[in-house]
């Protein structure tokens, strides 16, 4: 049995592994690339289908102005809880320096008619002449 022996002349290698790095950087970059398109729809909404939808790629934008209507009847301004009938004044703040004066709509399928109408209205209440209803495409 041989025991090693440092030479001390020699030099010590000091590089780094940067591998390992890599490879954890490549992982996060990965999970933040699914996680964020699931971040701008603040509200879990269940939206009914169609097969004649137009697609609004505004809708996705973070300065656009969504409304949503969750099954329970709960109206929401982007992330916040609001009350129908704030909902213009509201959104007509919002809507003052922007030039493009569009709201998008997010109704859950099961919601209560009567909650979906009492907050199209308070959209228009606002003065917002187009509104764009999102929906989602049917499975095939």
């Amino acid at each position: 049995m041989a025991l090693a022996k440092r030479d001390e002349h020699k030099r010590v290698n000091s590089d780094i592994n940067v591998t390992p790095m890599v490879d954890v950087m490549l992982v996060l970059l990965i999970i933040f690339m699914v996680v964020t398109p699931m971040l701008n729809n603040k509200v879990n909404v269940e939206l009914p289908q169609a097969t004649a939808a137009v697609v609004m790629d505004d809708a996705n934008k973070e300065d656009s102005v969504v409304v949503a209507v969750t099954r329970d009847g709960k109206t929401y301004l982007g992330g916040d809880q609001t009350a129908p009938d704030a909902l213009g004044e509201k959104i007509a703040a919002m809507l003052d320096k922007k030039t493009d004066k569009r709201v998008y709509f997010r109704g859950d399928q099961r919601a209560n008619y009567g909650a979906v109408m009492s907050a199209i209205d308070g959209v228009r209440a606002a003065g917002v002449s187009q509104l764009g209803m999102l929906t989602d495409k049917p499975l095939m």
